[in-house]
Parts: C-alpha cells; sequence; structure tokens
C-alpha cells in the first residue's frame, strides 16, 4: 500500500513569534508538512500559487492584504484548501466564517487546541469516518432530459443535462464534471452556469458549488457551520454551508 503524503502547510502572519510556534507544532505532528511562510498577505498569495498547500493558516491583520481577503482569493481558486484564521481578532470570527473557514483560533490559545485542530484536519484529509448527518429525504427531482451546449476550451460539447454532477469555482474558472469523470472547463461565472440549469434538478449549495440534487450519497461534518457534500459517480466534493442544508431540508422535508 501506498505512503500517504503528508498534508501541505502554509503560514501566513506577520508575527515571527506566532509563525514559530505554529511551525514547531505542524512540524511535531504526524502527517504534515510545512509549505511555506509569509509575513504578508501579498506575500501568502504569492507562495499560494507557487505551493498550492491543502492547508492555510491566516492572521486577519497584516501588510497587504488582508487575512479575510486573502482567505476570499484562495477560495476562488480552490474551494476545497482548509483555511484557518490564527488571531488576536475576535471581532472577525463571523468575517472568517463567512468565506467558510475551517476554524477560528483567538490567540493567545493553547497548544492543545491547535492539537485538535490538526486532528480534525488530518481525519478530514485522510477520508476517515465522520460522524453523517442525514441526507434530506426528498422525493426525486422531476425528469429532465434537456440536452445543453458547452462551450469550453477544448470546443463544443453536448451533454444531457441530468450527466452534470457538479459544477464548481477552480482554479478562478468554472468547472463542470459529469457522469464519467468528464471536465469542462467553462468560459462563464458560476452565476452564469447556475441560470441555465433545471432548478428542479441542480442546487447552489455554496458560492462556489452547484450540485445534482439525485446524486447527494453523504453529508459529513467540515469545520464549524460548513460540511461535505459526497456525490455518487465523481470523487470530487462540495461544500455546503448550514444555511444552504438547513434550506435544502426545508425544500425536501
Amino acid at each position: 500500500m501506498s505512503e500517504i503524503p503528508p498534508i501541505s502547510v502554509l503560514i501566513a502572519d506577520d508575527d515571527p513569534g506566532m509563525r514559530l510556534i505554529l511551525r514547531k507544532k505542524i512540524q511535531k505532528t504526524d502527517g504534515f508538512q510545512i509549505a511555506g511562510e509569509a509575513c504578508t498577505g501579498d506575500e501568502a498569495m504569492a507562495l499560494f500559487d507557487l505551493c498550492r498547500p491543502q492547508v492555510v493558516f491566516l492572521d486577519v491583520d497584516m501588510p497587504g492584504k488582508t487575512g479575510v481577503e486573502c482567505a476570499r482569493l484562495i477560495q476562488d481558486q480552490n474551494p476545497a484548501c482548509i483555511l484557518i484564521f490564527a488571531t488576536g481578532h475576535e471581532e472577525y470570527m463571523k468575517e472568517a466564517f463567512q468565506v467558510y473557514a475551517f476554524d477560528y483560533l483567538v490567540k493567545p490559545f493553547r497548544l492543545d487546541r491547535l492539537e485538535k485542530t490538526l486532528d480534525r484536519i488530518r481525519s478530514r484529509m485522510i477520508k476517515s469516518p465522520a460522524p453523517e448527518i442525514p441526507a434530506p429525504k426528498m422525493d426525486p427531482p422531476r425528469p429532465h432530459t434537456g440536452r445543453m451546449m458547452l462551450k469550453h476550451r477544448e470546443g463544443v460539447t453536448f451533454i444531457d443535462a441530468e450527466d452534470i454532477l457538479l459544477v464548481q469555482r477552480e482554479d478562478r474558472a468554472t468547472v463542470l464534471y459529469t457522469r464519467g469523470e468528464g471536465r469542462f472547463v467553462l468560459p462563464e461565472t458560476l452565476s452564469e452556469t447556475e441560470a441555465r440549469l433545471d432548478p428542479d434538478l441542480f442546487f447552489r449549495c455554496h458560492k462556489s458549488y452547484i450540485i445534482n440534487l439525485r446524486h447527494i450519497r453523504h453529508i459529513t461534518p467540515y469545520g464549524r457551520w460548513t460540511y461535505i457534500v459526497q456525490l455518487d459517480g465523481t470523487d470530487h466534493d462540495a461544500l455546503i454551508t448550514h444555511e444552504k442544508y438547513e434550506e435544502l431540508e426545508k425544500r425536501f422535508g
């Protein structure tokens, strides 16, 4: 069996003492490695583009771009990237969770608090079993057999709309996944794609994801107020916010 590669982590904080604390704890924790360190928001984004870390620790108040601004940019490139805010500013917690932060650590925090966060990240990244939240009981959406013309980088493709599993933002582009692991990069925004899809079949569960309701398999916790949606027919997961999960329950309850 092949060894699981370590989880790559980027640390962004203008306080060298806090970077040292985070670095030492992460380096001592099995399954993690430091991809880079940044002391400004602009440097953090440059390193993110270069290293493509799976996890980013962000301070809120940094020179240049703030941690929240960096988080928004990171979300547009890779919405699956795990974001943790480590900051002395408790008042920014609401903003942090608006960008779907995995956790929010208020300085000074205990090392065992950080250890619990790393343990939860590791469990998530290695796909360990997590408590399952019941998927909403729903009547099957009405059959939809419409054909769609997709203009993409390789040309034009016609597909059955019901074969679409997931649409998401990825590397600042809109990417559509279909059954059979078809992948198409579209020259339009996620909202423009959403407007072309049947609302009885597709659901905007997150600012970065649209899912096919027929293919929901499991919903499991992810950080605070956010959940993971696993879909049949693809290894690509989606995120759903707590508010959208409640909307889904009301819609199909």
